[in-house]
């Protein structure tokens, strides 16, 4: 198998399973999103990018739809969360940790550790506040 772990690729989503969505990589492997890891809404026969998350010894491959590793995660994870209050006119998104993870799925299509970590970051970074009603961008540029 000429893949690496953490590697971007081409995917093309195949049918859903009860453990969660069969995928074709880079046109030639078949490999697996497990539901429970998929923040967005996807099709049969989307394309779409994605990672290498595991290569398995029963040469079964593990896919993810965010790269891999923890510093790759809270990079792309905090630039999300800044993408989207600079989306808005006030710089404000109602949403904080003590939001429920269906809220934060909702709205940013990721996993409620995934944004805690973000805003944490954001927040000693000095580039958020967060307040009981939600997360303020401090200079909206």
């Amino acid at each position: 198998m000429e893949l690496e772990i953490g590697e971007e690729v081409d995917l093309v989503v195949g049918r859903f399973t009860h453990v969660g969505i069969t995928v074709l990589i880079n046109g030639t492997y078949e490999g697996m999103l497990y539901k429970n890891e998929v923040f967005q809404k996807v099709r049969e026969g989307q394309k779409l990018k994605g990672y290498v998350k595991n290569l398995r010894e029963d040469q079964k491959i593990d896919i993810s739809l965010q790269p891999i590793g923890f510093l790759n995660k809270i990079d792309t994870n905090e630039r999300f969360v800044l993408e989207k209050l600079m989306e808005t006119e006030e710089g404000f998104l109602p949403l904080n940790d003590k939001s429920s993870p269906d809220d934060i799925k909702y709205h940013l299509k990721m996993s409620k550790k995934s944004f805690k970590s973000a805003i944490g970051g954001l927040y000693k970074s000095k580039r958020i506040a967060i307040a009981a009603e939600g997360i303020y961008l401090k200079e909206k540029k």
